[in-house]
């Protein structure tokens, strides 16, 4: 034997049906402070911003390119070993 029951009524009306709190006011408090915040930080995360950040990081010199090169081999390739040729 099968049964199928089909219920139409709206989201709220179910919450209310089966005793559930209503937390739209507190969603509406919490979106609004994500909000506030995200258009707070969002010159930080410009595309200008963040190249100028990338570029600082970038090797200036090249004694610092050759370091960083150094560094990376030494590190894929072991501190006493020598790169394969």
């Amino acid at each position: 034997m099968k049964v199928t029951v089909e219920i139409d009524c709206t989201p709220e009306e179910a919450r209310t049906f089966f005793g559930l709190p209503d937390v739209q006011p507190m969603q509406a408090k919490i979106m609004a402070e994500m909000e506030r915040r995200m258009l707070a930080e969002m010159d930080r995360f410009s595309p200008e911003a963040l190249l100028r950040s990338w570029m600082t990081l970038a090797p200036q010199s090249p004694e610092q390119v050759q370091d960083v090169f150094n560094r990376m081999f030494q590190q894929s390739f072991g501190a006493g070993t020598k790169p394969p040729v």
